[in-house]
């Protein structure tokens, strides 16, 4: 038996995006991920402070350590009693316990943020997944679904390495120069100006040199995309290369995008390496000429030895930790760059939302009512224009009419997957527009032309519709719906896996388990957009009992181009243009000799329209 997973809460550990700033999002990388920190991470970034404080400022102690150690070194005269006077190892000591403690710190921190990156990584997807999966079904037709997925899991990356770039590396240069500053100040004022001069002057260039970096990264990335996208498409239609023999032209077209893609990575290695030596250079030339100063004190006797091995230890660790934080600033704006391009596509206005206190539908009877209904699609083409129709609690109506007529579209918007322009959609007597899409999808069973089916087992998709359901009723409702033959002959039986949308099944597999769920669900409303088109007559003979069975009850809206499926209809509309031309039981059409009529008797002579709304 397949062990299905019912709990319908969240767990905890999932951010919601409505638990988070009052339920909206920053629209900017560094809003978004300075709220996040602090509404739901602040302890743990000030405990990561903290440990990076106290190890880099320990170890930025000791340069003053060490010229107290040199200084007592060059004091003490061999042959004394005392091997090791109080001088030198007291200093000795301060250096090898800076040492430890600034490494211990290094670990706490290392600890904190074992506890605090995985989860960070994981809040955010939460969070942009929950709003992403609020938007209308326009959204998800105008993005590729893997690229929203792209998306979100990028940000959650990009999210994590700021955590360290902002909070390690920045926090350590800044109290590595902090000490620095207070180390040099007592001392000649050459070295205070030339300390804060080169470290300006390096940042900024670093920061130069890393824009124009992530210009070429950026442009080698679309390049890496240009070629997956030219080779996933030739994948998915293979069989169509080989049928036309185009096997050497599309080696070719994948040749030339991946000579493309060697061009762009040439370029920013070329660029990675003129860079680094410039970087490294100039870094060179800071410590030379730091400890040069220094010699230069000694020998004129306006700096003792042990001044001078401090600022040499001071140079060592300040570069260091320079070096350290420009060779990330080309991933720190990367970084802020894939989280602002995340948020600019996923954290848009959605364009279907509940209104303020929408309360919950409720559905005693099941009556729906189209009142002067007018629609557009987004590019402005006209569907409806002031459309009534009235669907009577538990009548059963079939939509039917040449392509293009609004039958898909009309039970769309009864699904609220577009909002109408003008006019209202009545479900006993409640708006749709009023109440929270959550309850009116419940309260709402649809089984589609092409019913889209999760990489998941037989037992889950069934399941999907009604969580709480005991395994019996999902048992129950496959055999209704004639589903559980083909199941059962299958290895896994109901855990064998579908494949991605159901790939591993027939078209007429597929349309019975969305026809099971649809059983199971138990819905007061139940739409049928071409439900049997992929099952053969034999089939669909065997199971239009059962779905009669399941019409019992409940408002039945169906579309359908094979005539027969609807002819015992309560009610059949005749849909043209957006207009319902002609409507009433399927004798009364048949008698009245009118566009229905024609439309059956073509069927009836063997000419089936094979169309689609």
């Amino acid at each position: 038996m397949t062990s299905v997973d019912v709990a319908d809460t969240p767990p905890s550990s999932f951010l919601h995006y409505r638990q988070f700033h009052r339920g909206t999002i920053p629209r900017h990388a560094l809003t978004f991920l300075f709220t996040l920190l602090w509404t739901r991470f602040r302890w743990r970034v000030l405990a990561l402070t903290a440990t990076s404080v106290a190890g880099i400022g320990l170890m930025a102690l000791e340069p003053l350590f060490l010229r107290d150690l040199v200084e007592a070194l060059t004091r003490f005269q061999p042959g004394q009693d005392i091997p090791w006077p109080s001088d030198i190892w007291l200093p000795f000591a301060l250096v090898a316990g800076a040492w430890l403690l600034s490494a211990g710190f290094n670990r706490l921190r290392e600890w904190v943020d074992l506890h605090t990156t995985p989860s960070l990584r994981m809040e955010v997807q939460t969070c942009l997944f929950s709003y992403l999966m609020e938007h209308a079904p326009a959204y998800f037709q105008d993005n590729f679904a893997g690229r929203l997925a792209q998306k979100v899991k990028q940000a959650g990356q990009a999210a994590a390495n700021l955590l360290g770039i902002l909070f390690n590396e920045i926090t350590r240069l800044i109290v590595a120069i902090a000490v620095g500053v207070a180390i040099v100040a007592p001392q000649a004022s050459i070295f205070l100006w030339v300390l804060l001069g080169w470290t300006v002057a390096y940042l900024a260039l670093s920061i130069l040199l890393a824009r124009r970096c992530l210009g070429l990264s950026r442009a080698l990335s679309e390049e890496v995309s240009r070629s997956t996208g030219v080779m996933v498409d030739t994948l998915g239609n293979a069989e169509i290369v080989r049928g036309f023999a185009r096997g050497a032209h599309e080696c070719l077209r994948q040749a030339d995008a991946v000579l493309r893609e060697a061009d762009a990575s040439r370029r920013l290695r070329r660029f990675l390496i003129l860079m680094w030596l410039l970087m490294f250079n100039a870094l060179l030339a800071f410590q030379i000429s730091f400890i040069a100063l220094a010699i230069d004190q000694v020998v004129s006797g306006t700096m003792r030895v042990g001044d001078m091995v401090m600022i040499f230890s001071l140079a060592a660790i300040l570069s260091n930790n320079v070096w350290n934080l420009c060779a990330r600033f080309t991933d720190l704006f990367e970084n802020l760059g894939i989280i602002d391009a995340s948020l600019e596509t996923l954290n848009v206005p959605h364009a279907i939302a509940d209104l303020p206190g929408a309360p919950d539908l409720k559905v005693p009877r099941g009556g729906i009512t189209f009142e002067g209904v007018t629609f557009r699609h987004g590019d402005g083409t006209p569907v409806f224009t002031g459309l009534g129709l009235v669907i009577r609690p538990g009548e059963k109506v079939g939509l039917v009419g040449p392509s293009g007529s609004g039958k898909s579209t009309l039970i769309r918007l009864l699904r609220r997957q577009y909002e109408v322009q003008a006019g209202r959609i009545l479900i006993d007597n409640q708006d749709i527009a009023q109440i929270t899409l959550g309850s009116l999808n419940r309260a709402i069973a649809e089984v589609p032309q092409d019913p889209g089916l999760f990489h998941r087992t037989i037992g889950e998709n069934i399941h999907y519709a009604r969580p709480e359901a005991s395994w019996d009723e999902v048992l129950r409702a496959a055999r209704q719906a004639h589903c559980d033959g083909f199941i059962r002959r299958r290895p896994n039986g109901y855990d064998a896996v579908v494949g991605e949308r159901g790939v591993l099944l027939s078209g007429g597999e597929r349309q019975r388990v969305a026809i099971a769920r649809a059983f199971l669900k138990q819905a007061r409303i139940l739409l049928l957009d071409e439900a049997t088109s992929a099952l053969d007559s034999e089939t669909e003979h065997a199971i239009r009992d059962a779905l009669w069975k399941l019409f019992e009850g409940r408002t039945v809206i169906a579309i359908a181009h094979r005539l027969s499926t609807v002819s015992r209809m309560d009610r059949i509309v005749y849909m043209e243009g957006g207009q319902i031309r002609e409507e009433g039981s399927h004798e009364a059409l048949l008698a009245r000799g009118g566009a229905y009529a024609r439309l059956w008797a073509r069927q009836v002579d063997g000419f089936i329209a094979d169309e689609e709304d």
